[in-house]
């Protein structure tokens, strides 16, 4: 993929009287962790010309220019008789402004939450919107009689798919998609997408498991033979198999026996950017996330959520040096319901002061609480740096959880089998990778040559390592070869803990490699990888890559290696 290609619109008839309008960027829009594959995205739009004529999704501000240009090729703006918003975000607010300037007649369809938070990013308190309940249809004609289901969830409370029973096309919104930009229209092969679908729903989906599955049960009803979803391939070879990975990553989450309650409120985005990056680092660790946006939740929900978790995370904007009301509500139901035995973590972000985190951390201090983590304040937007400190921090936080419940219980003799397991020697080395400012490295020793012609090899990389965003398809990195005699040195400090976000490599001798990624200037040899392909295996990613470029330093040297005891623990 070509960093330097142009945005463009890329637009395709996908059904009768239906034609997409693929707005493209390829390279990554803006921080949020949902995008850290930096493989660019589409911002999907859809166009359905009738008797009556329907715009779905208008892409955010980043296309507003070349999408209306697009548009305006293919039809006269003034005949849009409705424009569908499966949810709304102040992103969008330029895109349709301009739209109203073209076409003032435009009535707009949305959920009622969705209707709030337009009139307020159109700052226009008269627009005129048909409310969709999910018992309300619009009528384009010949067949075109658009049903609406409302999909909520914490991150996307307005969240609406709408369904045409002419075309079946399901437009998902959220659902189902993916940040993968690419020529490819549709998703033939569909199998080369299941890791930027996995990813997908691991960063946005998987701290909503519940209500997802409530999204799946509405629609199992529906005959669909096509997901126009809002980002990625539109999804018609892979349907059947994808709906059924949705369900089965679901309930990998809601089965959880741990859980942590993830409550926030986010008044311009970046709060709940934050409260997806944290969410994603528990959830890669294997503790659930019940995440609640307490604007939306009933005082209940908030209560049996808190009652049920091991451990809870408060974040919070600053709105007039104050935490928002809905977020002292859910402070005070904290309060009044958790014991002071949960393990707890405050988070959130401001524009000019900071005081609604440093007043919910001393409500839990006095309350007795311990914390996870230090509080997290973060001025305007995050950056990827912010990201990955605050993904290794849900992580750090999930860790802390297990420890104290005995997860990982090591302290047992191992079995037979366990031992024999152990005997299983392999390399002992330094995975290093670099992406952007974002860096890590771990100590590696599940490592093993896995092929000739390419030259390959695999490593296995555990969910919860803070490397592990850094070893997907297409991403670069090094294998550091340890040398016998000189290796306890470097397995001290790649087994030392690191607070979230600190830098590996700034007490140890390092190089940059052609691929970019620290060379240890003390290794026994050095690989520099590309990789192919993962696969999950239980607790750990199996990551394959080709080894593109390497050098032995040290031609005397002996590899070291890792015995092992037991099976069940490194």
């Amino acid at each position: 993929m070509t960093a330097t290609k142009p945005r463009d619109v890329q637009v395709l008839p996908i059904g009768t009287d239906t034609t997409v309008l693929r707005s493209r960027s390829w390279t990554r829009l803006r921080f949020e962790i949902e995008y850290a594959l930096a493989k660019g995205t589409t911002a999907n739009s859809y166009l359905i010309q009738s008797d009556k004529t329907a715009l779905i999704d208008p892409p955010g501000e980043t296309f507003t220019q070349i999408y209306l240009k697009a548009l305006q090729q293919r039809m006269d703006v003034k005949k849009i008789d409705y424009v569908i918003l499966g949810h709304v975000n102040p992103n969008r607010a330029a895109t349709l402004k301009a739209m109203l300037e073209l076409a003032p007649q435009i009535t707009f369809v949305c959920s009622n939450p969705g209707a709030i938070n337009l009139r307020g990013a159109l700052e226009n308190p008269d627009l005129p919107i048909l409310v969709m309940r999910g018992e309300e249809t619009v009528d384009l004609g010949r067949g075109h009689d658009l049903q609406f289901i409302p999909t909520p969830n914490p991150r996307y409370p307005d969240q609406l798919c709408t369904y045409d029973p002419q075309t079946e096309i399901l437009y998902s919104d959220k659902l189902f998609g993916a940040h993968i930009c690419g020529d490819q229209v549709f998703d033939e092969g569909w199998e080369i997408f299941n890791e930027d679908r996995r990813y997908y729903f691991d960063c946005l989906m998987a701290p909503h498991a519940r209500q997802v599955e409530t999204s799946l049960d509405k629609l199992s009803d529906l005959p669909v033979r096509l997901y126009a979803t809002g980002h990625g391939p539109l999804v018609r070879y892979g349907l059947i198999e994808l709906t059924k990975a949705y369900r089965q990553w679901s309930q990998q989450q809601t089965s959880q026996d741990t859980t942590v309650a993830l409550i926030y409120a986010s008044a311009y985005g970046n709060t709940a950017i934050l409260a997806q990056a944290i969410a994603r680092g528990i959830t890669k660790a294997g503790i659930a996330v019940e995440s609640i946006n307490c604007e939306f939740a009933d005082p209940e929900e908030i209560r049996a959520a808190v009652e049920k978790a091991a451990g809870f995370v408060i974040g919070s904007p600053t709105l007039g040096g104050h935490a928002p009301t809905p977020v002292q509500t859910a402070l005070g139901i904290v309060l009044s319901t958790a014991t002071n035995n949960k393990l707890a973590g405050v988070f959130g972000s401001y524009g000019w002061s900071g005081e609604a985190v440093d007043l919910i951390e001393g409500k839990l201090k006095d309350a007795g609480y311990r914390f996870g983590f230090e509080a997290i304040r973060v001025k305007f937007k995050p950056d990827d740096l912010t990201l990955q400190m605050c993904e290794e921090t849900g992580t750090d936080f999930a860790q802390a959880l297990k420890k104290a419940k005995k997860v990982r219980s090591q302290s047992l003799p191992a079995t037979a089998t366990e031992q024999a397991v152990g005997r299983v020697v392999g390399a002992l080395c330094v995975f290093t990778a670099k992406q952007g400012d974002v860096s890590s490295g771990m100590l590696a020793s599940w490592v093993s040559q896995a092929s000739f012609n390419p030259p390959g090899l695999t490593v296995a990389v555990a969910k919860d390592r803070a490397v592990e965003p850094l070893t997907h398809s297409g991403n670069q990195f090094v294998l550091n070869i340890l040398k016998e005699g000189n290796h306890l040195g470097l397995m001290k400090h790649f087994l030392k803990p690191f607070a979230p976000g600190q830098d590996r490599f700034s007490e140890v001798a390092t190089e940059t490699s052609e691929n970019g990624c620290p060379i240890l200037s003390d290794a026994l040899a050095y690989l520099e990888c590309s990789v192919q392909s993962r696969m999950e295996v239980g607790d750990h990613w199996l990551v394959y890559a080709t080894v593109e470029n390497g050098k032995v330093l040290n031609s005397e040297g002996v590899t070291a290696v890792h015995q092992r005891q037991s099976g069940n623990h490194y």
